[in-house]
């Protein structure tokens, strides 16, 4: 299988997850009554999934190389907590799909603008008349998605 075809099977799969992450764990704030202890058990499961297939794959080598990196890319996790602890808390009144389309258009933004700049290491890739075409179709395609 070329690398590009299991790059993007790999990203269609986390795709897929994200919005059941949303609908499930926003059902257990909601069964719990607290968003935030949701999003850290969810957090919790998910470390111990990271830590497992590390430990499958490359060890724990890479621990020592953290001091040496630069602090803001460490800020990732500030940005995952704040995606588990706004879908937890937004889905369950504003709707799953509703949720996930606003996140959905957040990423077409942000990821037009680190291909725009090259941002944080990222392959410098313009935005081109078509390729803001092409985002702007996806947008009305997730707009006309919920519409419906």
């Amino acid at each position: 299988m070329p690398d590009a075809l299991r790059y993007a099977m790999i990203m269609l799969a986390a795709g897929i997850g994200i919005p059941i992450l949303a609908a499930l764990n926003a059902q257990l704030g909601v069964r719990i009554g607290s968003p935030p202890v949701a999003a850290v058990v969810l957090f919790c499961v998910a470390l111990a999934g990271a830590v497992l297939v590390m430990l499958l794959t490359h060890g724990p080598a890479g621990f020592a190389r953290l001091p040496g990196q630069p602090r803001h890319l460490f800020l990732a996790g500030l940005f995952v907590a704040f995606y588990v602890l706004s879908i937890t808390f937004v889905a369950p009144h504003f709707g799953v799909g509703n949720a996930v389309f606003f996140v959905l258009l957040g990423q077409m933004i942000s990821a037009a603008a680190i291909d725009q700049f090259g941002l944080f290491g990222a392959a410098l890739r313009p935005v081109t008349l078509m390729r803001g075409a092409g985002i702007g179709f996806m947008g009305l395609g997730l707009f006309l998605i919920q519409r419906g």
